[in-house]
């Protein structure tokens, strides 16, 4: 029969799921109990998150152990480790479930481009930045994780499709930016009627299963809101920051205020607000006017307790029979000019950390 220090040995090199250390390393083994004339084993288990999916999979883990080295029964109990022994780690931690995440060891800057409700113009934002990074030098990719309303592709003029190289998908290439979109796998511009576990299962598809390569930025268009998705990457991502986008109407901003809270509660570092459609701007007479109003860009970052990053009139993009591309503004564009700024800033802010 299994004697105390046997269960100690056997359990010591087996992993926390969440801080990725050995539960010799946590002190996780915690009490051992022994019945030998039942051949039962009771063993009380730390780690850092109980009550979770990861917990039953430890649970079986740790239950499939015993009896293959001759436990008949087992009996086990779970408890939080304390805090110091979790912030210990943590750091660790979550640069690890990032490598895992991309499988590469040099990670790129995540920005996650949220917004409170739709049609404020966040995909458009996120495909001009990223068009800037890329012309500030910046290796950059986009996942588009809006999975019901994708939008990336046809903003970009994409018409190519993923290719699968081996066991990965290799983004398309764009103008020098890396795309993957939920759009490449729909057919015929399908509706999207997944529920959520299979929708965060694609999303993390779009992280593990891609062939990033060596990236600076990789930015993440996110659903409106605070729903499933965006939940999943906030969870996916410890380090990952954001940037709000609103139009300049104060119920908007209110809205927005939302994502920027969830963002808060999940220790993300909002780099900033974008006001979009802040004003129409007269080509005959440059007069500003204000179709959306005025203020709600101010008031959010107030509430955020952030910046305005850059205020984005109304405008389109230079006719291009060349590159067919709706949403991308020239970097000659007065907007080129804009979003240039605006990425100079994040990258001022994110790389002098």
């Amino acid at each position: 029969m299994l004697s105390k220090e046997d269960v100690r040995q056997l359990l010591n090199p087996v992993n926390d799921p969440f801080l990725h250390k050995t539960l010799e390393e946590t002190g996780g083994v915690k009490e051992i109990t022994i019945k030998e004339e039942k051949k039962h084993v009771s063993v009380k288990i730390g780690i850092a998150k109980t009550n979770t999916a990861e917990q039953m999979q430890l649970q079986q883990e740790i239950v499939g152990i015993l009896k293959k080295n001759g436990a008949t029964t087992v009996g086990l109990r779970f408890e939080q480790l304390p805090d110091e022994v979790i912030q210990k780690y943590q750091p660790a931690a979550e640069a690890e479930q990032e490598k895992s995440l991309l499988g590469v060891a040099k990670q790129p800057h995540f920005i996650a481009i949220a917004s409170g409700k739709g049609g404020v113009g966040k995909s458009t934002v996120t495909v001009n930045l990223a068009m800037s990074l890329m012309r500030l030098g910046k290796k950059v990719g986009i996942i588009d994780a809006d999975i019901y309303g994708f939008s990336i592709p046809d903003m970009m003029g994409i018409e190519k499709r993923p290719q699968v190289r081996g066991e990965k998908i290799i983004p398309v290439e764009r103008f020098g930016v890396q795309v993957i979109s939920m759009g490449f796998f729909v057919e015929d511009n399908s509706p999207i009627i997944w529920r959520g576990p299979m929708l965060g299962k694609m999303l993390s598809s779009f992280f593990k299963e891609v062939e990033w390569g060596d990236l600076d930025y990789l930015l993440l268009d996110l659903p409106p809101g605070t729903g499933d998705i965006a939940m999943d990457v906030h969870e996916m991502i410890p380090s990952c920051k954001e940037v709000i986008v609103s139009t300049p109407h104060p119920s908007a901003a209110f809205v927005a205020a939302r994502a920027g809270q969830m963002a808060f509660k999940t220790e993300h570092d909002i780099l900033g607000v974008i006001e979009n459609m802040a004003y129409y701007e007269s080509k005959k007479t440059g007069e500003k006017e204000y179709v959306f109003g005025k203020g709600g860009g101010d008031k959010l970052a107030e509430v955020l307790k952030s910046k305005v990053l850059g205020r984005l009139p109304l405008q389109q993009p230079y006719e291009d029979e060349d590159e067919f591309a709706p949403s991308i503004y020239q970097e000659d564009h007065p907007l080129g000019k804009e979003y240039h700024k605006i990425a100079s800033k994040i990258v001022a802010k994110v790389e002098e950390e």
